[in-house]
């Protein structure tokens, strides 16, 4: 499904309560050029795969916006099909394995017109990264912000406290004259008004640690006791991921 003119998407068959519908893939290309950069293949479904190699055509690279597995699993068999690399923060999912050039603060992609600029957005995990569209104003935020809900946090490979100050960094780049016109979550569907959905993050992260601190002077003092005291509006087959949650939280609030 083309949304922009420089973006498409191909939708992971891996719906789920924390996939949502499924993985969001990206497919970049310029109205006018020859080779594409797709964004997170996906899990290692070889019909999806597929589907985004014949939809994309010739491919650059691909780029990771973090390590999931619903994001990253595909990328090896991706990659040695399109006959490219793979580009991400963490050193482990890069193709070739030995290539140093990871994604960094002021990284810039190009391919045939197409320019991405790379935003580290460390919190849903510390690997996780935005890539900027400057063309057409999308931003590509992985799980750091998702179309439907709000985004899980999980101790330890999530911290409360870096996603908190990404929030903001995307947020003031929201409101700044850059353009951010729309957000192409990894998960759920495009977000029309960035400003507002970021300061409703922000203000939810506040509210969910007043809640825990209001448990805690309550006497609630493990992360199970947190969860079913403070998530009693989330359904319980979420409380795993939530009390996930709960535990970096905690580490924020006693950091």
């Amino acid at each position: 499904m083309r949304v922009t003119d420089y973006a498409s998407l191909v939708l992971a068959a891996n719906p789920g309560p924390m996939t949502l519908d499924g993985t969001n893939t990206w497919i970049l290309k310029a109205p006018d050029g020859e080779r594409a950069v797709v964004v997170d293949p996906g899990p290692m479904l070889e019909d999806h795969l597929t589907a985004v190699l014949a939809a994309a055509g010739k491919v650059a690279v691909v780029l990771l916006t973090h390590k999931h597995p619903d994001h990253s699993e595909g990328a090896v068999w991706f990659a040695n099909q399109a006959g490219c690399g793979v580009r991400a923060v963490d050193p482990a999912f890069r193709i070739p394995t030995d290539h140093a050039h990871g994604l960094g603060e002021g990284d810039v992609i190009t391919a045939d017109g197409l320019r991405i600029e790379v935003l580290p957005t460390p919190g849903h995990t510390l690997d996780s990264v935005c890539f900027w569209l400057p063309q057409d104003g999308s931003l590509l935020t992985g799980d750091t912000v998702l179309g439907r809900g709000t985004s899980v946090v999980a101790y330890p490979d999530g911290a409360l406290g870096p996603y908190l100050d990404s929030l903001n960094r995307l947020l003031a780049f929201a409101n700044s004259p850059a353009g951010v016109t729309r957000l192409l979550p990894g998960h759920g569907p495009v977000i029309d008004d960035p400003a507002a959905v970021l300061t409703y993050y922000l203000n939810h992260r506040e509210e969910r640690l007043n809640q825990v601190r209001s448990a805690l002077t309550e006497g609630h003092t493990t992360p199970e006791a947190i969860v079913q005291h403070v998530y009693t509006d989330v359904p319980q087959p979420l409380w795993p991921a939530a009390e996930r949650s709960v535990r970096a939280q905690l580490d924020y609030l006693n950091g």
